[in-house]
């Protein structure tokens, strides 16, 4: 089968398509046969060994894909061949096929495209874990989302707006603030206006941030923040760590979130962080995240946004199109 198999970090040029065997199931897993695959920034970072979570290269990168089911493991009891599913796992997606733990193959919506399913699974509970499980969010809550316009963001903006709170969302391009709108958000320019200063113009502190980026924009987040407001660290985008340059290492360690504990407890105010990849190991916890956000999906109508797609061939033009920042909602690969 064809295959991206990561052998060195570096610029898009190490993405290189290789013939290898096609993957066996073990005991519990399935094999698919792979449809779409959904891209996510932190599978730029690991291609450029920035990620922590990323498994010892040699590896076949992707972290997402939707498929049909063509073989089943031993012990594989909850789907048949012929289903089809979406993937979510540490690694293997940029492949025509790929085996995962049964546990995390997830129903495929019948109502969602192709494309739509491979740009589900990460973004969505990435953002329902965030502002439900960790802030939960209320009904009538202010919300701010940054980099609103990307795939968490999108969807972060439509779970708030289904929850009936006041959902703020920061983006730069008219496109992406139209987007914002659309999908139920008030936009604000980042670039051409404070965020800080629209937002207490227009009602004063929010309740919830969903910060991605670091820097300026985390503190001024925190800052935003009333009292028994949180914040959850779901990323760093301002991050331009590079292992020989050591003034990179300083200015990472500058920009990254930071929290004073004794400021929050004079202000009441609560920071949290999250990765729903080390979440996946157990089974029980995973299980119960999908069962609430699929159910969630299903009564509010919620779609995941597809901003552009790609051919397999074409799988590096993602990556240089994702660290464009010129990207809205979810970019994906076609098979």
């Amino acid at each position: 089968m064809k295959a991206y198999r990561l052998r060195k970090t570096g610029k898009t040029r190490v993405l290189k398509v290789e013939d290898i065997h096609e993957p066996t199931p073990k005991s519990k897993e399935l094999k698919i046969k792979v449809i779409t695959i959904g891209i996510n920034y932190a599978e730029i970072l690991s291609r450029k060994g920035q990620y922590s979570w990323a498994p010892k290269k040699p590896y076949v990168m992707g972290m997402e894909c939707y498929g049909e089911v063509i073989e089943m493991g031993n012990d594989a009891v909850k789907y048949k061949v012929g289903d089809h599913v979406i993937v979510g796992q540490q690694y293997g997606s940029y492949a025509e096929y790929v085996c995962a733990p049964e546990h995390l193959c997830f129903p495929a919506f019948k109502e969602f495209t192709a494309e739509e399913n491979a740009a589900y699974l990460v973004n969505f509970m990435t953002a329902w874990v965030a502002l439900k499980k960790l802030c939960r969010v209320e009904a009538g809550e202010r919300v701010l989302i940054q980099a609103a316009a990307g795939g968490v963001g999108t969807a972060a903006v439509q779970i708030g707006s289904a929850l009936k709170c006041k959902v703020y969302g920061t983006a730069s391009k008219d496109e992406k603030l139209e987007l914002i709108k659309k999908l139920g958000g008030t936009p604000i320019n980042y670039r051409t206006n404070d965020f800080y200063s629209e937002i207490i113009k227009d009602g004063g502190k929010v309740h919830c941030v969903l910060e991605t980026v670091g820097g300026d924009v985390f503190k001024k987040s925190m800052k935003l923040l009333d009292s028994f407001g949180r914040l959850v660290v779901i990323g760093f985008a301002s991050m331009n760590f590079k292992i020989w340059n050591p003034f990179s290492w300083v200015k990472t360690y500058i920009d990254a979130p930071k929290v004073n504990m004794m400021n929050m407890a004079i202000e009441s105010k609560g920071v949290f962080a999250s990765h729903i990849g080390y979440l996946t190991e157990n089974e029980n916890l995973t299980s119960g995240i999908w069962d609430e956000l699929h159910a969630f999906t299903k009564d509010n109508n919620l779609k995941p946004v597809v901003g552009k797609v790609f051919d397999f061939s074409d799988l590096p033009d993602a990556h240089t199109y994702m660290e464009s920042r010129d990207s809205v909602g979810k970019i994906v690969i076609k098979l």
